[in-house]
């Protein structure tokens, strides 16, 4: 897969020192300047036909409250320093007051004057989440231990 991007050659993009040559290398720069609170960045790298369209309030709040863990880059199209345009499809996990979370998105990048923006994304689900237990029917017992059917114990909502 895609080799990330090192903090110091990321620092060095949201510095202004270095372009990033690739759509993988803006987002990896956009989640490390999430890590910092670097709003000015993740604006600035935000497509200008629809930057106006972000609530900078908003993901500066979430960019500073949140705790961020890592990002995962799941698959790429297109987006290499010869395209105009491309996809990147991630997964950045953070917390927020103590609970893990993971923010999954097929984000589109395009080129401009040979600079890299980030255009849009949508949010994708994660992988189904599997029951390791069997599931209690309703006229099953109570795993309480009651002896009651679990729709007369348990099962029922207060």
């Amino acid at each position: 897969m895609t080799q990330p991007l090192s903090n110091e050659a990321a620092d060095q993009i949201l510095a202004g020192k270095a372009k990033a040559k690739t759509a993988v290398e803006l987002m990896q720069a956009r989640y490390r300047a999430f890590e910092l609170g670097d709003v000015d960045f993740i604006m600035k790298s935000h497509d200008p036909d629809t930057v106006e369209q972000i609530d900078r309030d908003s993901t500066e709040a979430w960019s500073k409250q949140s705790e961020w863990l890592g990002l995962e880059i799941l698959s790429t199209e297109g987006g290499g320093e010869d395209d105009m345009a491309g996809t990147v499809e991630f997964v950045a996990k953070y917390k927020v007051k103590g609970a893990p979370l993971e923010h999954r998105e097929r984000a589109t990048f395009r080129k401009h004057n040979g600079t890299w923006f980030f255009v849009d994304g949508a949010q994708i689900a994660g992988p189904p989440v599997r029951r390791e237990e069997p599931k209690v029917g309703r006229n099953d017992p109570c795993s309480c231990g009651s002896g009651k059917k679990y729709k007369k114990c348990h099962g029922t909502a207060a």
